[in-house]
């Protein structure tokens, strides 16, 4: 009976063994399979929402550097690169912030574990890549009226940083020594006053499909002695603007209000401390307004970017038609319709560039109702036949 006893014993220890150590695989087994990489990020940024998407862009980085990240010769590879950390919240599901809260200098820092997938990566990655081939890289004009004390700069800073930050991520830009003096006018009067129609004209005579206007404006708050010198110090204002030129759809707005600059001197007026009070405001404002354009920019390639249709000399029934043969058409995504004087104008999402639309519609029952006369990115125009 003992000696039975023992064996139960023995027997049941060794499958209390075997279950454990089951048990133990499985506890060690990785929680996420070869394409899953995990890995731990920081951000940084002036509240807790931007410090977030600092992080799960740097995540996305890490998780990436490897396979996705590491080609650096790919055409274009700046340009998807940063479409692609933009889409950061949107490809980074699975995260957790290990911790977070305001650090000196005022900022807010966080810090997260998160769970990177390379296929999604690399899938977004192909998406960009596809958009790109079939639209090119975007021009951007970019102007600002900058005053100091109520009197233009010929040279603004503001400018100057948003063109650096937008050449560093890959874009094309229309330089300003390009525009001549005439057209210079009109722009500054037309950023002056807010005529958004009018600087469209003029970014589309410069073949740029996104402009960005704006005004910063920095004037004279008074001195203070500071450790025994005397310093001026100016406060700048600033709102800008970037449109789609084809369709002047609103890509992103930004505006900064009383940020604060000083130098030494021993007058109230100093151009110097206007200067530097508008250095303060670009790091800020460009970083925040690039990430806009980025975004919305990313969300164009996911969800479907807006082309306008016109077509000249339509009837109405014809126009109809047309519109349920756009809506059968496959990567559109929606059509609306609006029709003036024989001129009906499609508004239509879709995941095709300009010219891959346009030769669709060179084609199969689109032949026997429009001769197309013009494309862009953007913006197709065409005839009724």
């Amino acid at each position: 009976m003992f000696l039975l006893s023992r064996m139960i014993c023995v027997q049941w220890t060794l499958v209390s063994a075997v279950l454990a150590g089951s048990a133990a695989v499985l506890a060690q087994a990785p929680t996420t399979n070869s394409d899953v990489v995990l890995v731990q990020a920081e951000g940084e940024g002036t509240s807790r929402e931007l410090a977030l998407k600092a992080a799960l862009r740097a995540a996305l980085e890490k998780g990436g550097k490897q396979e996705i990240f590491a080609d650096s010769k790919v055409e274009n590879y700046q340009l998807i690169h940063d479409t692609i950390l933009s889409r950061a919240q949107g490809i980074v599901k699975d995260y957790k912030i290990i911790r977070e809260g305001p650090v000196a200098g005022g900022t807010f820092k966080v810090v997260i574990e998160a769970q990177v997938s390379k296929s999604v990566l690399a899938r977004s990655w192909g998406e960009v890549q596809n958009v790109l081939r079939q639209v090119g890289r975007p021009k951007i004009l970019v102007w600002i009226n900058e005053r100091i004390d109520g009197k233009p700069e010929e040279q603004s800073i503001l400018e100057t940083n948003i063109e650096e930050r937008l050449l560093k991520s890959g874009f094309d830009l229309v330089a300003r020594t390009a525009v001549e003096s005439a057209r210079q006018k009109e722009m500054a009067d037309a950023a002056a006053q807010g005529n958004v129609k009018r600087m469209q004209a003029i970014a589309k005579g410069f073949n740029a499909q996104i402009f960005i206007a704006g005004t910063a404006n920095a004037n004279q708050a008074g001195m203070e002695n500071l450790y025994g010198a005397p310093v001026v110090f100016y406060n700048c204002d600033v709102q800008v603007k970037a449109f789609y030129t084809d369709t002047g759809e609103l890509l992103a707005s930004k505006g900064l209000p009383n940020t604060r600059g000083g130098a030494r001197g021993r007058v109230g007026y100093s151009p110097q401390a206007g200067k530097m009070a508008l250095t303060n405001v670009a790091g800020e404002l460009v970083d925040q307004l690039c990430e806009q354009i980025m975004m919305h920019w990313a969300t164009a390639i996911s969800a479907g970017g807006s082309l306008t249709l016109e077509v000249e000399g339509m009837k109405f029934k014809d126009a109809t038609q047309l519109k349920k043969l756009l809506a059968a058409m496959p990567g559109v995504q929606e059509v609306n319709m609006e029709m003036s004087h024989g001129l009906p104008t499609y508004r239509i999402k879709a995941t095709l560039g300009g010219e891959d639309f346009a030769e669709k519609l060179s084609e199969g029952p689109f032949e026997k109702l429009l001769d197309i006369t013009d494309v862009k990115p953007n913006r197709i125009q065409a005839k009724a036949k």
